[in-house]
């Protein structure tokens, strides 16, 4: 009767203190998605910072551009206005999010194309330095939306497998929303000459 009292005390023992590991586990993952998540935040609003000083320097040379400068700025405040909790998201926030960014990429590519017919402003150095920093910041949100999928790939995983998922059934760790190409991303882009 001891030996199986002992037997039984050592396997509680065992299954607590890997069920502790694995909890661990699944904090160290969880917390590596919300700072690759902090970093996608933080390389779209330093895109954000960037345009209303590139709005400014185009403002200065194309006057008569006021559509297509307005159209940067609604985005852009559209952009910023969407705060996702890292906590709770979902696919449906994570579209409305991507969504946004999608709309302000596309304002950021009209305003680069109107800058085409101002030689002036596209020799200015204000506005070679703007967009070289908005170009390299576009690098940068690539980059770090790769490592936010990585995070959250690496974390899925581990939730999603025996017996990880029975400990992550019980504390309420939950699946993550990945980023996901644009529509129409997989389709070539039409070259007219």
């Amino acid at each position: 009767m001891k030996a199986l009292k002992s037997l039984l005390v050592a396997i509680v023992g065992a299954w607590t203190l890997s069920s502790c590991s694995m909890y661990n586990e699944m904090v160290t993952k969880q917390e590596s998605v919300e700072s690759s998540w902090a970093q996608v935040e933080n390389v779209y609003q330093r895109r954000a910072d960037l345009i209303p000083n590139l709005v400014a320097t185009v403002k200065g040379f194309a006057e008569h551009e006021k559509n297509t400068l307005e159209a940067v700025i609604e985005a852009r405040s559209n952009a910023t206005s969407i705060k996702l909790d890292v906590s709770d998201l979902t696919e449906d926030k994570m579209a409305q999010f991507q969504k946004a960014q999608e709309q302000l990429s596309g304002a950021l590519s009209r305003l680069m194309a109107v800058s085409e017919n101002y030689p002036d402003l596209k020799a200015s150095e204000q506005f070679l330095n703007l967009q070289a920093q908005l170009e390299g910041t576009e690098n940068r949100i690539a980059v770090e939306r790769k490592n936010f999928n990585s995070a959250t790939q690496a974390y899925n995983a581990y939730i999603k497998q025996v017996p990880q998922n029975l400990i992550a059934n019980i504390f309420n760790f939950e699946a993550k929303p990945y980023f996901k190409a644009a529509e129409g991303a997989d389709k070539a882009p039409e070259v007219k000459f």
